[in-house]
């Protein structure tokens, strides 16, 4: 077996599937390329009886029902080459005889990778695998059945959510999540590459923990050198990954640009109705169903800022790959890289970097909530957390002001926290010291609220201490914290 880095609960959950006394369904999500194929093969091949078929994306049905048979001749090991069935009910009775003549003291895995290719419209494959299910297959103590793929929405919508002959058929899901940062430099040091906590953030920033993508680093270059050659030369494999993603992903992978598009240009930060606007598109069912799809897909997060209503939800992207592609990748990919080989390294010196690189560790900060909670000791305590933001109306003379991370606590308490990248330890001078004084102020008389108020700040090398952070920062969180496991 590989090294799996990582995923010690869906370990445990495989463990369980494996050696549980009853038949099991388990489907496992997440977005394309984190590591469900690689988890599920890895981790399950050499405990049993093992068949695998992988759908093929655009395939017509003859293609799918061959590589089944193709498959099934592989798995079972037989000498006589097993025919291409007609159909999927009776692809799954060709399965059904070849487990009966296998030794039953053993788990049986059937391993059906990227399901919703297998089940195109009027292919029968549904019907066909409600059908092996719940006749035989659920009542054979052996058989473990693993349904994987990525795109979120239709295995939320057909299998976990079912309303036909699947409905609660499923024992287990598994919704597999990028690496946090701790994990993505156990990857890359698995595979004999060493960098620093900063070296691999400024990757994460760019990435995320997106196994297949870390996977494409090559040991003995700095982080501006990785990002350089993966993004910005036309051969690098994120160059040009954006499209292929989400046409794999998405049947109306145009409308999803659109969206994607609209929130970017908006700051990241949009409004439902400003978003409606912007895209033409028409509020309704399909609008709703193309956002619940990036949603549960890992692209975008649906966020009600603290004391807000569900009417005043803000739309934002938390991919990290398709925030830099947006922003930096696609506006160069007209002109030729290859004449600028330290195009990132000089772009990382100028201005729109910087204000690039807060957003980024912003998003990064936020997905690494629970080790900020931990670095601060309150993991006991806190009770939410969010964001929150005053707009002040037009023409008014009063100053706006911004949470970057609020973390409400069950002692009466709030911490509010600041996030701030990088290079060096941070300076916080009078003006930007009354800035964050302000923040505080505008925050306890706009939400009204008489709780005991914390100042967090959250840095790559912490803060310089001087008169201005000493009377204002109450607790801080550093680069090295969010590595902690």
């Amino acid at each position: 077996m590989k090294t799996i880095i990582g995923r010690k609960d869906e370990k445990t959950i495989l463990d369980n599937l494996l050696s549980s006394n009853q038949s099991e369904f388990l489907a496992i999500y997440g977005r394309r390329r984190v590591g469900k194929t690689f988890l599920i093969h890895e981790y399950c091949r050499d405990k049993g009886l093992y068949f695998e078929i992988t759908g093929q994306l655009d395939g017509k049905l003859y293609d799918q029902l061959e590589n089944f048979a193709l498959s099934l001749e592989s798995a079972f090991d037989h000498s006589t080459e097993i025919k291409r069935p007609g159909t999927w009910k009776a692809a799954f009775f060709q399965l059904k005889n070849a487990i009966k003549d296998q030794d039953q003291n053993q788990p049986i895995i059937l391993f059906f990778d990227e399901i919703p290719w297998l089940a195109t419209k009027r292919s029968g494959f549904i019907s066909a695998l409600d059908y092996f299910w719940n006749t035989w297959a659920s009542r054979e103590k052996t058989i473990k059945l693993i349904v994987c793929g990525s795109a979120s929405s239709w295995i939320l919508d057909k299998l976990i959510n079912a309303k036909g002959g699947l409905h609660n058929r499923l024992t287990q899901t598994i919704h597999l999540h990028a690496f946090t940062l701790s994990e993505s430099r156990s990857y890359l040091t698995s595979r004999g590459i060493h960098l620093n906590q900063k070296q691999v953030l400024d990757i994460y920033m760019v990435m995320g923990g997106i196994p297949h993508y870390l996977s494409q680093i090559q040991k003995g270059q700095s982080a501006s050198q990785i990002i350089n050659s993966l993004c910005f030369k036309k051969d690098g494999f994120l160059f040009s990954e954006f499209h292929r993603l989400f046409r794999s992903l998405f049947d109306h992978s145009d409308i999803h640009y659109k969206i994607i598009r609209a929130i970017s240009a908006n700051n990241n930060h949009i409004s439902r109705s400003k978003l409606l606007k912007d895209t033409g598109l028409t509020s309704g069912g399909r609008f709703n169903k193309r956002i619940q799809e990036l949603n549960e897909s890992g692209f975008i997060d649906i966020i009600t800022p603290y004391g807000k209503r569900k009417k005043d939800m803000v739309i934002k992207i938390i991919d990290e790959y398709t925030l830099f592609f947006l922003k930096w990748i696609e506006p160069m990919q007209t002109i030729s890289s290859s004449a600028i080989p330290n195009y990132w390294y000089n772009i990382s010196k100028g201005t729109k970097f910087s204000v690039w690189s807060g957003y980024a560790f912003e998003a990064v900060c936020i997905k690494h909530v629970h080790q900020i909670l931990k670095a601060l000791e309150i993991e006991n305590l806190a009770s939410g957390v969010g964001r929150w933001h005053f707009i002040p109306p037009r023409k008014s003379i009063e100053i706006g002001a911004q949470i970057d991370l609020l973390i409400e606590r069950t002692d009466n308490a709030i911490n509010l926290c600041e996030i701030k990248y990088s290079g060096k330890p941070f300076k916080i001078n009078k003006d930007y010291a009354k800035k964050l004084a302000n923040k505080m102020l505008v925050f306890e008389e706009k939400s009204k609220n008489n709780k005991q108020l914390f100042f967090t700040m959250i840095t790559t090398y912490g803060i310089q201490k001087n008169i201005w952070s000493e009377d204002l920062v109450d607790s801080e969180v550093l680069l090295e914290d969010l590595f902690d496991s």
